[in-house]
């Protein structure tokens, strides 16, 4: 019998699972999982803010199977291998993704949710004013946003200044039918859901990362994005040109945020993840069925071919699902942590791989670190099957 999907933290990072309670003799044990929620079923990927003000960094998930929008609060590091307190802020069907931001700017946390299947809408969930409520679900109020109703499966959302104007905006993606990646416009008054606009920058095929980087090193955001399915299906770069003294209209549309295709093309690519130093910024992602994909370049250069070299997954694991790069061993070099679906049958769903080579140390040299299959560690074991995105604390 199948144990509930959970919401589980491991030492260095956070991650959703589908557990199962089965084990199977591994060469290499696991690491051992803490369960922060397993109250409802399906948590699809979480998302990390400070949600209190406390300096902690909290969590967002979307339950889709059970059709809930919760918040964690990070109880420290003593209480943090218990449940953590929760609340419920909205009930959506068919949540994928959660993002905490003070969307109307009083200074309270609410939430966005994206929701596909039949539901296809952004939701807001508006926190309580009194914040001694914050964990109170009465206290919360859940609405659409009447731009995004019914018109696509909406998958992700970024909270990003846009227009350089009134509130925070919403850089938002979506797949299936009319699947885009664009943004929606804060007007004066967040709180009139009815007056945001949405403006559409390309056509995608499904959006599965949404990341805000400054990736040209000219001292504002662009967008870096994963696109897995169509023709053009690719890890991509959504560059923004638009001038410090931004013009509303002028910078809606898509001529202002040039797409550029940066590697993968046409390969299923999954959950990425972005690091950067003064001169150099990787990317890793994960590509089904079974590998990692790494992309280098000089933040000066980004125009310029990426650099790329690709990894095939370890035997033992299910197919490729997230990568996070991170320095897990704490020796001066990346690692690469990597979760997996279809982890069935003792196949692990999570892994690390630590880098062999100086290279993976930081430089101006944009060539890739050396992986190999041998250096790779076990974090789940077999207990698991569908693991989703990663965040790193």
């Amino acid at each position: 019998m199948l144990r509930r999907p959970s919401l589980v933290a491991y030492v260095c990072y956070i991650l959703v699972g589908y557990c199962l309670p089965m084990r199977v003799a591994s060469a290499e044990p696991g690491w051992q999982r803490h369960i922060v929620d397993n109250s409802s079923r399906g948590a699809d990927g979480i998302r990390l803010a400070d949600a209190n003000g406390d300096g902690l960094l909290d969590i967002a998930t979307g339950w889709e199977e059970g059709g809930v929008i919760r918040v964690y609060l990070n109880p420290g590091p003593t209480l943090a291998k218990q449940a953590w307190p929760a609340v419920t802020v909205g009930r959506v069907k068919s949540p994928e993704d959660a993002v905490l931001v003070d969307l109307d700017g009083d200074g309270r946390i609410d939430v966005v949710s994206c929701c596909e299947g039949a539901n296809r809408t952004v939701f807001v969930h508006w926190a309580p004013s009194d914040h001694k409520r914050y964990l109170d679900e009465k206290a919360w109020t859940t609405e659409p946003l009447p731009a995004t109703l019914k018109q696509r499966m909406w998958m992700f959302a970024v909270p990003m200044q846009i227009d350089g104007r009134r509130g925070i905006d919403l850089v938002v993606g979506s797949k299936g039918p009319q699947a885009a990646i664009g943004w929606l416009r804060s007007p004066d008054d967040p709180r009139r859901l009815a007056d945001w606009k949405y403006h559409e920058w390309t056509s995608a095929g499904w959006i599965m990362s949404l990341q805000a980087h400054d990736l040209d090193g000219d001292g504002d955001l662009d967008i870096l994005a994963s696109d897995r399915k169509g023709d053009a299906s690719s890890v991509l770069w959504i560059e923004n040109t638009l001038a410090p003294q931004r013009e509303v209209d002028r910078g809606a549309g898509s001529a202002n945020w040039p797409v550029h295709r940066i590697g993968g093309l046409r390969r299923e690519v999954m959950f990425l993840s972005y690091q950067a130093t003064d001169a150099v910024q990787s990317i890793v992602a994960a590509v089904r069925p079974s590998s990692l994909l790494w992309l280098s370049s000089n933040r000066k250069q980004a125009r310029e071919p990426w650099s790329s070299a690709e990894l095939s997954l370890p035997p033992g694991c299910g197919t490729a699902k997230a990568a996070a790069i991170a320095d897990v061993d704490l020796d001066g070099r990346v690692d690469i942590v990597f979760t997996c679906e279809n982890a069935t049958k003792g196949l692990s769903g999570a892994r690390w791989i630590s880098a062999v080579s100086e290279l993976a140390k930081p430089s101006a040299d944009t060539e890739a670190p050396i992986f190999t299959n041998n250096s790779a560690h076990e974090i789940s074991g077999p207990e698991g099957v569908k693991f989703d995105r990663i965040e790193m604390i």
